[in-house]
């Protein structure tokens, strides 16, 4: 077993974040975990702008906002960075156990950081009934898919069109208006974005940049009764709710298409601090705590949006650095 003073869990903006911030308070000894081949996180994947305005003054892309940090932690040699490496078990006395390629490891550190971030809702969380055909993606994936991958509409790969010509999004989170803007960019058709409630989810900017710009049509008080498709979707129906989501007679219609993106939320990724026993709130998955950044077990922190989820990766960070900084007065408390 390698002991440690400090290990954070999470390579993107808040744990890089916390790493640069418990090093400039003082931590020298600091191991950061990443699961991924890169540090950056979603971020990577986010090629729009909208990034860094309140945190560095300056209007950045996904990518370019994640390596300010990445060079930040990679010129400090006091933080050792180990990719591609998942952590699979966290003890109560802070001891993980992670895979790395070729070998498990186990570490105890006297702090610990989780900067695991989220997940996105599924369709089945929602309750969509329907057939299971291809074409269902979140709109995170989706975005991994164009943004990452280059798999872009209209471009065959092995069967069918991936991720589609023809969408429909459930749901007016984030990353939905995003990734509506960016199928129509590149030559798909957004039918529609299909909102439950009376307005939309996501931020003003992105409701106005991405969709209204965009003359994408969105149906506020609507849900998706059902998804149809044998091998590939065919098309959704879809029926107004009223104010207490009760469907309202003779509203339902239905939309043609080949794909649907699901944007209707985020999920803190909390299931490791919960297998140590932290209290975690079952129906937002975050940690019960009285403080930001902190947990029911002494010494585990968690920032960022495994914490909760923020809207702007600036607020994050500002989190996060605070999570650091936590991190390193618990260590000099407990020396």
């Amino acid at each position: 077993m390698v002991k440690k003073d400090l290990v954070i869990v999470g390579g993107g903006p808040a744990g890089m974040a916390a790493a640069v911030a418990a090093y400039e308070s003082g931590v020298r000894d600091i191991l950061l975990i990443e699961r991924d081949q890169y540090l950056g996180g979603i971020l990577n994947q986010c090629v729009h702008t909208g990034f860094g305005l309140q945190y560095f003054k300056e209007i950045l892309t996904g990518p370019e906002y994640a390596d300010r940090f990445i060079r930040k932690i990679s010129a400090i040699s006091d933080i050792e960075i180990s990719l591609r490496s998942f952590v699979v078990r966290l003890e109560s006395d802070r001891t993980l156990t992670y895979l790395k390629p070729g070998s498990l490891n186990v570490v105890r550190p006297k702090a610990l950081i989780m900067a695991t971030g989220c997940r996105e809702k599924t369709r089945e969380m929602i309750h969509i009934p329907g057939t299971r055909p291809a074409g269902i993606f979140s709109a995170g994936l989706a975005q991994k898919l164009i943004n990452i991958e280059g798999l872009l509409p209209g471009k065959e790969v092995v069967e069918g069109l991936l991720p589609g010509k023809e969408v429909v999004v459930i749901g007016s989170g984030d990353i939905g208006l995003i990734m509506a803007r960016r199928f129509t960019l590149e030559g798909a058709r957004v039918k529609a974005i299909i909102e439950i409630e009376g307005r939309s989810r996501g931020l003003v900017r992105n409701m106005v940049q991405c969709v209204e710009d965009f003359d994408i049509p969105v149906y506020f008080n609507h849900r998706v009764l059902e998804i149809h498709g044998k091998d590939r979707v065919e098309k959704v129906s879809v029926v107004k709710v009223d104010g207490s989501m009760g469907e309202l007679p003779g509203t339902g219609f239905d939309i043609s298409c080949d794909t649907i993106l699901v944007s209707v939320g985020l999920i803190p990724e909390n299931e490791l601090i919960e297998m140590a026993g932290a209290a975690v709130d079952k129906k937002t998955n975050s940690p019960i705590s009285n403080e930001v950044n902190k947990t029911s077990i002494p010494g585990v922190f968690v920032c960022g949006n495994s914490f909760k989820v923020y809207d702007l990766v600036d607020s994050v960070t500002v989190d996060s650095e605070l999570a650091g900084k936590s991190a390193a007065e618990y260590l000099r408390d407990n020396r």
